[in-house]
Parts: structure tokens; sequence; C-alpha cells
């Protein structure tokens, strides 16, 4: 995904409000050895590319932002939105390299419910832990976890560890809790 960002200079509240009547959203670039910077996006480009992003798998999406003839990799931290209108008020991007491990969070997929016996028998499946952090360098980000619930039956349990998790990505945090359970209906 390729973002064109643009230098801002100063950040007082009244260039902030004429940045957004132009069309433009304030943002932040956080780096590992470069200062944070200010800079802006267009709100229509942002907006394309977010909904070409399945829900839920913006925090593994590597964004390639483009300042002027330089080019970075990063990954959006925080999104920021009107509390009425819904609209983008501000973006965070981490900036990320080939060579250094970041965390992220990365979503867990449920498969197979169509299949699950518990759920034929009339259990309901309840999705604990919707996320998992790992750590891997950049192009080993997954987009997604799956999750495969089609052997469970009612009392069923898949924990963390039964998650399959490629070689080059280490998950942060203990990986013996409970993710999804096929519980009875009372």
């Amino acid at each position: 995904m390729s973002l064109a960002v643009f230098p801002r200079e100063n950040a007082r509240k009244s260039d902030v409000k004429k940045l957004r009547r132009n069309g433009q959203v304030p943002a932040n670039l956080y780096g590992l050895d470069k200062t944070n910077k200010n800079v802006s996006v267009q709100l229509d480009q942002l907006q394309a590319i977010l909904r070409q992003i399945r829900p839920g798998l913006l925090a593994t999406t590597v964004f390639e932002l483009q300042e002027g003839r330089s080019s970075f990799k990063a990954v959006i931290k925080e999104l920021q939105y009107h509390r009425s209108s819904y609209a983008i008020i501000h973006v965070d991007f981490a900036i990320v390299s080939d060579e250094t491990p970041v965390s992220v969070n990365v979503p867990i997929q449920v498969t197979g419910m169509a299949d699950c016996p518990g759920i034929k028998l009339g259990g309901f499946m309840r999705q604990t832990i919707r996320s998992l952090k790992v750590r891997c360098l950049p192009k080993h980000i997954p987009q997604e976890l799956a999750a495969d619930v089609s052997s469970l039956e009612i009392g069923g349990a898949l924990r963390l560890s039964d998650l399959k998790i490629p070689a080059n990505v280490a998950p942060v945090g203990r990986m013996t809790e409970v993710a999804i359970v096929i519980a009875k209906k009372v």
C-alpha cells in the first residue's frame, strides 16, 4: 500500500484546522533512529486505501510512505476519529526497518465453524482472545492467524499454543491461555 506524505511545518491548532479544511489529515511519523516528524496525508487517498483493507487487518498492513523522492515502510499505530462524525482526524505511523523486528497484534480468524460438532449439537463459540501479539521482521508479519474449530466438541477449547504460527514469527505472552471455547447454552 503506497501513500504520499507531505511535510508539515508547525502544529498550531489553526494550522491543523486549515489542513483538515483542505482535505488533508495531520499525521506523525515515529521512527527508529529518526526524530518524530509532523506530516500530513491526503484524506481521500487514505480513505481509498483503508477501504481496500479487510476489517481487522489494519495493524498488520505495512505501508510504503513516499515523501518527495524518499520512501520508507511504516505501520499505522493509531487512527483517531472525530467523536460524532467518525471522520479521520489524525494518524500515527511507526517507521519499520527490514532488519529490525517489530511487535504487532495479529488478529485471530476462526475457521471451521460450519463443521464444528459442538456447534451442531447446540453449543456456541466464545472467542476470548481476538488477537495475539507477535514479534518478527516486517516482511514476515502474518495478516492473520487461523484457528480451526472444526474438531471441537461442547466444552472443547483452543489455546494460543494450538494456533499455527509461522516459524519466523515469535509470539509474545503466555501461550497456555484459552483463545476459543465451545460452550453449552444454558
